[in-house]
């Protein structure tokens, strides 16, 4: 997850449920417990896609929320963690720029 932080205007906080939470402009992007569980808050129909398409999981302590749940066990899961994280990046960075225009 080292290479969340590279992002641009990406910020590492410690976060309040224990971790390292990633952000971008103040909103979070995901944040990571240890180093084998990210979680990520989701638009519900991306959170359907990403579990249907077996790259992320229900969220471990909220399945029914908009947050989901990804294990990293294998390099596929990092990259899955990563192709996610860097929607919710994308969708943040489009945010600010609407708002700014």
């Amino acid at each position: 997850m080292e290479e969340l932080a590279t992002w641009a205007g990406v910020t590492k906080h410690p976060h309040r449920f224990g971790g390292v939470g990633f952000q971008l402009n103040g909103t979070e992007i995901g944040h990571l417990h240890g180093d084998r569980l990210f979680d990520l808050l989701l638009p519900k129909s991306e959170r359907d896609r990403r579990n249907e398409e077996g790259k992320a999981r229900p969220h471990h302590r909220y399945p029914d929320s908009g947050w989901v749940s990804i294990y990293l066990n294998t390099e596929q899961d990092v990259a899955y963690a990563l192709e996610i994280a860097r929607f919710k990046y994308d969708q943040i960075k489009l945010k600010g720029e609407m708002k700014n225009d």
